[in-house]
């Protein structure tokens, strides 16, 4: 690689081994983030120019050029060039080979730390806005199925037991809900990221006269990131806060395919899975297995982990910027990757998901409406304790019977009334 491609470079030569392990993934990920580095350069130049610290003219055609090499980034072909480290060294070669000196004033007031940061905050701005209306989605789809099968009833569960009648309504309609609280979270996470760290330089900076609320202004930021030393700081903040948001979704649909897996089995056999949806064996021609659904939460148990990968990494730094940083992009980038997979393959999947209720005269079911029964009882004048040992009595004896529905559950959250509408309005709100 030549060393006049390097921003850092003093002229000296670097090993080729050094200088590869150093690099490492950079070029592949910088490829993503191309775009926002002309965004970036893009405001950088126009403030450039406000300023006075380079001549309007100069800001135009940095601009200009600005908006031809964003039309090259953008296309699906696009690869850096070789020679190159990144994505930054490049973009400036190419505004110096057309521009000559004027190209090379697009780095004044600006270092390669807050330039890096300011691709990370724009390709996480927008990556979370496609995140929130893709979860928004899923629970949108969820919402509609606990419609459908609000009156399916099937068993409730608690250690895995048995325990009181549930209903295709408040299943589909609880992970709707989750996926709500997800939505606040994510949200979170994109305030975090929809603030600017230009300006802050290496991280203390600049003697130049710079105006960071002009390139706030022109990026969209909702306001920049005051400090210019916090601004450093936030390199691994925002890595794990928006892992963490990924990792809660990754947590509501992994129990959510879990429940698909153990549900479609026989043993439980409430819910089927058309044939698309399934996969078959080599040698056992019946079978018909949730291989999409056991992956998915197999790629939810591994996005719950990432946040602890950044924490291990930056345990223990000091502040200011280290090489470790460069790092974190391993672990953001594919855990956008995989979950905007998942939530792909689960806007397929979930309508065509299908419920039908058990038959509850089974004996491993007789025991879910014990609840009903004592409740039944404490409606008549008993105490509930004694209703409670009443029905325990005729369970041991196993005189117990009771016809379902005959109790009616009201109260909003129940079986007779899940609150379709009141979820509706948490995922809207977002």
């Amino acid at each position: 690689m030549n060393s006049k491609n390097k921003l850092w470079s003093k002229g000296k030569p670097l090993s080729e081994k050094i200088e590869a392990f150093t690099i490492g993934r950079d070029l592949e990920f910088d490829k993503i983030l191309a775009k926002y580095d002309v965004i970036g350069s893009k405001a950088h130049a126009k403030m450039l120019a406000q300023t006075g610290l380079i001549y309007k003219k100069e800001g135009d055609d940095l601009v200009k050029e600005l908006d031809e090499i964003f039309k090259t980034v953008t296309r699906e072909d696009f690869e850096i060039p070789a020679g190159f480290e990144d994505i930054h060294s490049w973009v400036e070669a190419e505004l110096t080979a057309k521009l000559g000196d004027t190209g090379k004033k697009i780095h004044t007031a600006r270092s390669r730390n807050d330039q890096v940061l300011t691709d990370l905050h724009l390709y996480c701005k927008e990556s979370l806005s496609e995140l929130i209306d893709q979860v928004k989605n899923i629970a949108l789809l969820l919402l509609k199925q606990g419609q459908k099968y609000n009156d399916t009833i099937i068993p409730g569960y608690t250690h895995l037991q048995v325990a009181m009648p549930s209903s295709g309504g408040m299943w589909f309609s609880a992970y709707a809900e989750a996926l709500a609280d997800d939505l606040i979270i994510l949200k979170a996470a994109y305030e975090v990221a929809d603030q600017n760290p230009l300006g802050s330089a290496a991280g203390y900076g600049s003697s130049f006269p710079i105006d960071r609320q002009i390139t706030t202004d022109e990026m969209g930021f909702a306001s920049m990131k005051v400090n210019s030393f916090a601004a450093q700081l936030n390199r691994g903040k925002l890595e794990k806060t928006i892992t963490n948001a990924i990792s809660s979704v990754a947590q509501t649909l992994g129990r959510f395919a879990m429940d698909v897996c153990l549900y479609n089995s026989q043993n439980f056999g409430f819910l089927t899975l058309p044939d698309e949806l399934t996969t078959g064996s080599s040698i056992m021609p019946h079978k018909k297995n949730p291989d999409v659904f056991e992956l998915i939460r197999g790629k939810c148990n591994l996005l719950q982990g990432i946040p602890f990968q950044v924490t291990s990494l930056m345990n223990n730094l000091p502040g200011g910027y280290h090489r470790e940083f460069q790092l974190l992009k391993e672990l953001l980038f594919p855990a956008f990757t995989d979950i905007n997979s998942i939530l792909d393959i689960l806007e397929f999947a979930v309508p065509q998901i299908k419920l039908q209720g058990p038959d509850t005269e089974e004996e491993k079911y007789k025991l879910m409406y014990t609840v009903e029964a004592v409740n039944a009882e404490v409606l008549k004048g008993k105490p509930f304790r004694e209703a409670y040992r009443i029905v325990g009595e005729k369970v041991e004896s196993g005189e117990f019977k009771v016809k379902p529905g005959e109790q009616k559950y009201t109260h909003i959250g129940s079986i007779g009334n899940p609150g379709f509408e009141e979820i509706q309005k948490k995922i809207d709100r977002i």
